[in-house]
């Protein structure tokens, strides 16, 4: 089966047991529909580049899949009809990465990124 990463957006005036249960939400609708849930994640409350539906802020979940693809798109559907749901974001990989994701790893632990080059 084809291997999935998924970034949800939801209302900031959720609580976080709120947004959490959607994870869990989303997760069972993949799972009925023959997929499995590798991992996921809860970022927190971040705040977004630009407004969306009047939010400057909203909850960041994460979730690795391997599923097919109707279970990914019915899910994609229960995501954009859902009132606490701002964005969803589906993205076929070609396998998953071991540990935490950038999003989650300590500063210190992300790596070097290379020297800054000088502007002239």
């Amino acid at each position: 089966m084809p291997l999935y990463e998924h970034v949800l957006i939801a209302r900031q005036d959720l609580s976080n047991a709120q947004a959490e249960g959607l994870i869990e939400h989303f997760s069972t609708i993949l799972t009925d529909n023959g997929g499995k849930v590798v991992d996921h994640e809860y970022w927190g409350v971040k705040t977004m580049a630009y407004k969306i539906n009047k939010n400057r802020k909203g909850h960041y979940a994460y979730i690795r899949t391997d599923a097919p693809s109707a279970a990914v798109q019915e899910m994609e559907r229960l995501a954009r009809l859902h009132d606490d749901v701002m964005r969803v974001m589906s993205i076929k990989v070609d396998k998953h990465e071991d540990g935490p994701s950038a999003q989650m790893q300590k500063r210190d632990d992300r790596g070097d990124r290379g020297e800054r080059r000088e502007r002239r």
